[in-house]
């Protein structure tokens, strides 16, 4: 099938400068946020109001490092395969998108998003690694289960969704997640392999995120309970990733732990603890997902 062309990655989006959620402090190189600070990734003065120019790009070798160093807490502080991990989401050019700034000398990556099929990729080291630690870190015994399913006998219809960006700039979300899912879709048809398009055919999401939990917060929530993000939560989370919350919402089940990483230190954070947030959204709630994110944006 002929793309059409909505289907030309190379995309600029203008977007109003933003609060920022913070990041793990060992995100070295990467410009840190809080949740009342200004990014200082555009030159225009704060007075006269921040505007950048972000571009949407195929993902390609020459940005192992920047993606890398977006990524080096993606497990906390587990040494495992990242590198490899880095290779896999490179190397699917199809489906995923590096997101940059227009006119930026350095060319650094500002955000990455894909979804890798686990079963796919099952006998990688880095997935097989990736397995083994949310089997590790998760303690609910209700969630173990299902856990394992997913990653084992029903990883071929499983995408794991990768996001991560510098920092958080609202009109940027629905673009992006529209391209990650319309190339999945796309996929489906234009693959040049009846395996390739299957691959691609996923029944559910598996996302693992970050969130701040409150110190008191209760920690046996119900796994279904809706989280609210913001500092004054009524279960005390603050999402790291303002989407979050709507797959949190939306998802089968979900699962918290402690992370080790060092976290970013604020004075509106100083009562919350830096946790890992794991999550199964099935396809079926992406639709749903898409509209409640422009809502999100409507709302910001």
């Amino acid at each position: 099938m002929p793309r059409g062309p909505t289907r030309d990655k190379r995309r600029t989006y203008k977007s109003k400068d933003q609060k920022g959620f913070p990041l793990s402090s060992k995100d070295k190189g990467i410009p840190k946020h809080t949740l009342e600070g200004k990014s200082d990734l555009s030159g225009s003065s704060e007075e006269e109001g921040s505007e950048a120019d972000f571009v949407f790009f195929d993902p390609k070798p020459d940005d192992f490092h920047g993606v890398k160093i977006l990524l080096q807490t993606y497990l906390d502080d587990t040494q495992w395969d990242l590198s490899g991990f880095v290779d896999l989401i490179l190397a699917q050019t199809t489906v995923g998108t590096v997101v940059k700034m227009e006119g930026d000398d350095d060319d650094t990556p500002f955000s990455i998003v894909t979804a890798l099929n686990l079963g796919r990729y099952k006998d990688h080291k880095c997935i097989e690694e990736l397995k083994e630690f949310l089997l590790k870190v998760c303690q609910e015994k209700d969630v173990i289960k299902d856990l394992g399913l997913l990653m084992g006998e029903q990883a071929h219809d499983v995408g794991l969704l990768v996001s991560q960006r510098v920092v958080n700039f609202p009109q940027l979300l629905p673009p992006l997640h529209d391209a990650l899912f319309d190339e999945v879709s796309w996929a489906t048809e234009d693959e040049p392999t009846a395996e390739l398009r299957n691959s691609f055919c996923f029944k559910c999401y598996l996302l693992v995120s970050k969130i701040y939990k409150h110190k008191n917060a209760n920690q046996k929530n119900n796994r279904n309970l809706i989280r609210r993000s913001g500092s004054d939560s009524g279960d005390g989370i603050v999402y790291v990733k303002p989407e979050d919350e709507i797959f949190h919402k939306l998802s089968l089940w979900s699962f918290s732990f402690p992370m080790h990483a060092q976290q970013v230190e604020t004075q509106e954070l100083k009562d919350y603890r830096l946790m890992g947030l794991v999550m199964a959204v099935e396809a079926a709630k992406i639709s749903t997902f898409r509209q409640q994110l422009q809502y999100l944006v409507v709302e910001s």
